[in-house]
């Protein structure tokens, strides 16, 4: 293929020749365990430099739409220099906070991940993970400390628990062994998970009756597969792809509207057990007799 696709800012992948090429890093530092120290270099594990992104244009000229920040009262355009933030402590009265202001917090850790931590991997829930990281060594003379804090965690079923500045805030990390690197997952604030029990705590403590389970199990296992990415692909990126292919060329397709999804309407009474009996029966992946990935029944 020959080409270099877009790398974003953050260290997204590249394609070189038809191939996939390590990405830019976008943080280095060091990785610290009590005396153990090494260099280390951080790139998203994430990326969305394959989605399709728009920009708003002038219909009449063609020219991009540009955002500026303007006066609430006044209208006008403020300055760049003249834009600062504000706390509000009453309404319409701010505190001032300048930039080096907040640059000046928690800089000690900008630059080194400094293990104090380990927990159980499985007593942090799902919930508090935010964004993954690929974390490696970035020098060979590194290599043999990053391998003994990562396989010691590996090997006691720990993760570690750090601080560091990353996305302009001092943030919580978990750092997760995983193959030969290791996983730096931004852990979110407490104040930004809600407590389960406000939701969960009004559900009644009736249990379906047993003659249940086996049949609700009968259909998992007919619709169990092994996991793969393309479980989790999204089909409007690439109707949008065939658009802007079409545009190209020219052409432009007739727009149809989606039908209108008519919602479920349950009926007052549900027989479960009926309405499990028939999606055994009508299901047609119950009829292949075994699961994906080659197991049989």
């Amino acid at each position: 293929m020959g080409t270099i696709k877009d790398v974003g800012r953050s260290g997204e992948a590249i394609i070189r020749d038809g191939a996939s090429v390590a990405p830019r890093t976008f943080w280095k530092g060091y990785l610290k365990l009590s005396l153990v120290t090494c260099r280390v270099a951080m790139t998203p594990a994430t990326t969305e430099n394959e989605r399709v992104r728009f920009h708003t244009l002038n219909r009449k000229t063609g020219n991009r739409v540009v955002s500026r920040y303007v006066d609430s009262v006044s209208g006008k355009p403020v300055d760049e220099d003249d834009e600062v933030k504000g706390y509000e402590r009453g309404e319409g009265d701010y505190i001032l906070i300048e930039d080096e202001e907040l640059e000046a917090v928690a800089l000690e850790s900008t630059r080194t991940i400094d293990i104090d931590i380990f927990t159980p991997r499985d007593s942090i829930g799902w919930v508090w993970y935010d964004r993954p990281h690929y974390l490696v060594p970035d020098d060979p003379v590194g290599e043999e400390a990053f391998s003994v804090i990562r396989d010691a965690m590996a090997a006691t079923d720990m993760v570690g628990i750090a601080r560091l500045v990353m996305y302009r805030r001092e943030r919580a990390v978990m750092l997760e062994p995983r193959d030969k690197g290791i996983v730096v997952w931004t852990l979110r604030y407490g104040d930004e998970v809600r407590d389960p029990a406000l939701y969960f705590g009004g559900i009644g403590e009736a249990k379906p009756d047993s003659k249940l389970m086996p049949m609700i199990k009968k259909l998992i296992d007919e619709r169990t597969k092994h996991w793969t990415p393309e479980m989790v692909d999204d089909p409007v990126q690439g109707r949008l792809l065939e658009i802007i292919a079409d545009r190209k060329k020219g052409r432009k397709r007739p727009v149809k509207k989606a039908p209108a999804e008519a919602e479920a309407q349950p009926s007052n009474v549900i027989n479960i057990m009926d309405a499990l009996k028939k999606s055994l029966a009508s299901d047609p992946k119950g009829k292949s007799g075994g699961k994906a990935g080659g197991k049989g029944r």
